[in-house]
Order: C-alpha cells, then sequence, then structure tokens
C-alpha cells in the first residue's frame, strides 16, 4: 500500500485545495493530510485563519480523497513522518513550492528514506490569499 502525505492551511476551502488533494490520492492508496493549526498559521504568516481548526479539519475529513487527517503543529516534515504511526511514501505539494530552498532541503531529507517528493500542478488564479482580497 502506498501511503501519501500532504499539508496546507485549507482556510476558505477552494478549488485549488481540492484539486491538490485530488491529485495526490490518484497517486497513493493511503492519504494522510496535515491540517496547520491555528497557532501554527498565525506564528507562520502572521494572520489568523478566517476559519478555525477544528473546523477546517472536519472540512478537509468530509473530502472523499482524504482517508486521514492529523494537525500539523510546524513545518518540520521530517520529525512528522517521525511522530506519525503510518510512514508515507511520498509527500505531495504544489509545483510553486518546486526549487525552493526548504523543499530541496526535504529532498536531500527524505531521499535516503525512500521517500518520493511529488510536486503536484498548482490551480492559477485562486487562493486564499486572494479570497481573502476580495472579501476585503
Amino acid at each position: 500500500m502506498i501511503i501519501g502525505y500532504t499539508t496546507g492551511v485549507y482556510d476558505m476551502f477552494h478549488v485549488g485545495h481540492l484539486n491538490i488533494l485530488k491529485r495526490a490520492k490518484e497517486q497513493c492508496d493511503y492519504l494522510i493530510v496535515g491540517v496547520s493549526t491555528d497557532e501554527l498559521v498565525e506564528h507562520d504568516k502572521h494572520k489568523h485563519p478566517i476559519i478555525p481548526f477544528a473546523d477546517r479539519c472536519r472540512i478537509v475529513e468530509a473530502i472523499r480523497y482524504v482517508d486521514e487527517v492529523v494537525p500539523q503543529i510546524d513545518k518540520d516534515k521530517l520529525a512528522a513522518y517521525h511522530r506519525l504511526p503510518r510512514k508515507f511514501h511520498k509527500m505531495f505539494v504544489g509545483s510553486d513550492w518546486q526549487g525552493t530552498p526548504a523543499w530541496k532541503l526535504f529532498e536531500k531529507q527524505f531521499s535516503p528514506l525512500g521517500v518520493e517528493i511529488v510536486y503536484l500542478p498548482h490551480t492559477d488564479g485562486i487562493s486564499s490569499s486572494i479570497l481573502r482580497e476580495k472579501i476585503n
């Protein structure tokens, strides 16, 4: 069984989120999704999520492509790998992160573990930040 892992804030769930989850599930048998906690979002992005953590988890859990939801408490993907009871074989992320220093490091860290980093096409023209701007 191929286990996949991806993470996100999933605030104001939109079609870009759905596309990532669907494309990830197409490449694995079991998909684990880390949802960023409110504290992580506030610390990392300096903004408060519009939808609270528990509600975002419930929304993501309801998506048919998702098999398990776990809290993402920090951005350390290697620590998450070691924390999770099920070890993942593939980690999915949007193609907009490909080539960044952080993801080059993840590639280096996960290579000896046999975990493949899979860059999925980013859905252009939609993001929670864009939606936030439209609301304001």
